[in-house]
């Protein structure tokens, strides 16, 4: 990420957008004077990004989505579709800075739910390989996949290997769901990219990043696709399908 940013900067841009919290760190830490626009699902004053959200200053300002907090949440999704888990695995990459908080949210939320939680760590092709046998020698019910965008670009894999070893998976972007994935829960990332879109247009104008107040995307998305539900044997509540997209 630090040598994608300093090229951008060489070239030079007019504005930097940055969709993934290492890709923010990365062009604030290389530029004081091009303007930034992040995209994130982590809290930016918690990344070093910004100092306070109604008046971030300098050069960087942007859209969070609080992906990374909903962990607790997901996981009571999994007990829903799940009624019988009681060893669920966090999959996280060790690489991202947000990783430390997705992990304490959910052990918090195991505890109270009295369920065993294992931290599964993969940061590469082989290793998410290696996290799902790990997974299936140690008889775990289901998988979270912990918010990530490296992950959202092995999308293909991890719905294909939650399907080769039939463990259920819950997703933190309905493009999992989209594909073949048991069920997302998060954010909608077509919203946070709009407003972000929607404030590079401003700087281009000539507003001034750290004049305006970081956002918060507000549209959250449940998706549930059934054939996957199907497959696992899984009877999804019609509670959760009345307040889902359901895919069938």
């Amino acid at each position: 990420m630090p040598a994608l940013a300093a090229d951008l900067i060489a070239d030079p841009v007019t504005a930097i957008i940055a969709l993934a919290p290492p890709a923010a760190v990365a062009a604030k830490a290389a530029t004081t004077a091009i303007p930034i626009v992040f995209a994130i699902g982590a809290d930016p004053v918690d990344l070093g990004l910004v100092s306070n959200f109604s008046h971030p200053g300098g050069n960087i300002t942007g859209v969070t989505f609080v992906s990374n907090t909903l962990s607790a949440k997901r996981l009571e999704l999994v007990r829903e579709l799940v009624p019988g888990a009681t060893i669920i695995g966090l999959l996280v990459n060790p690489g991202n800075p947000t990783s430390e908080s997705q992990i304490r949210d959910a052990q918090a939320a195991a505890r109270a739910l009295d369920v065993q939680l294992l931290i599964l760590k993969a940061s590469s092709e082989r290793e998410t390989d290696a996290a799902f046998e790990s997974a299936v020698q140690q008889h775990v019910h289901a998988v979270i996949i912990g918010a990530d965008s490296l992950f959202v670009s092995r999308r293909d894999q991890l719905v294909g290997l939650a399907a080769r070893f039939a463990i259920p998976a819950i997703h933190f972007v309905r493009e999992f769901a989209d594909i073949g994935g048991l069920v997302s829960y998060g954010p909608s990332q077509t919203d946070a990219y709009s407003l972000a879109g929607a404030y590079a247009g401003r700087i281009l104008k000539g507003e001034k990043p750290g004049d305006l107040p970081i956002q918060r995307a507000a549209k959250f998305e449940l998706v549930i696709n059934l054939k996957p539900a199907k497959a696992l044997g899984l009877t999804v509540p019609t509670h959760l399908q009345q307040i889902a997209e359901v895919i069938e």
